[in-house]
């Protein structure tokens, strides 16, 4: 039998996809579960249609992420701490104190889409990056100074 995943299935293939499973896994499981529909003629149309609007809004929020990494591109942020023996810092620099000073530039983004390449616990220059989009990431530099 012949469905149209309306959702991700394990083991079966992902939302949008035409698979061919056994009639009484699809009357049983995947049917009542809304999880799969019948791949009819207007089923196919209407998936064709949300294939199409998803590439649109995939493209935008692509576009989107592009512009917003040519602004973290830029983007130097200065942390100043407290320093002892051997240009060691109090504490460490985190990415929820990085998330503060990127939206008081203006920036939005999340500190679950920042990634440090290193731990920051010397003074020094350091590069972190900000997972914007599945297919793309920027970078930026992280200046700790002794305050």
């Amino acid at each position: 039998m012949r469905v149209i995943l309306t959702e991700d299935v394990t083991g079966l293939g992902s939302r949008g996809a035409e698979v061919v499973v056994k009639g009484g896994y699809a009357r049983n499981f995947l049917l009542p579960s809304r999880l799969a529909v019948l791949a009819s003629r207007r089923n196919k149309a209407i998936n064709e249609h949300h294939r199409r609007v998803i590439v649109r809004q995939q493209e935008k929020l692509l576009n989107m992420a592009k512009a917003t990494a040519a602004q973290l591109g830029k983007l130097s942020l200065t942390v100043a701490r407290q320093v002892g023996e051997g240009e060691r810092i109090f504490g460490t620099v985190t990415t929820g104190e990085l998330e503060k000073m990127i939206k008081a530039e203006g920036i939005e983004v999340s500190r679950k889409d920042i990634v440090l390449t290193e731990e920051i616990r010397k003074t020094g220059i350091y590069e972190a990056e900000v997972k914007l989009h599945p297919q793309l990431t920027a970078k930026f530099k992280i200046w700790v100074v002794a305050a």
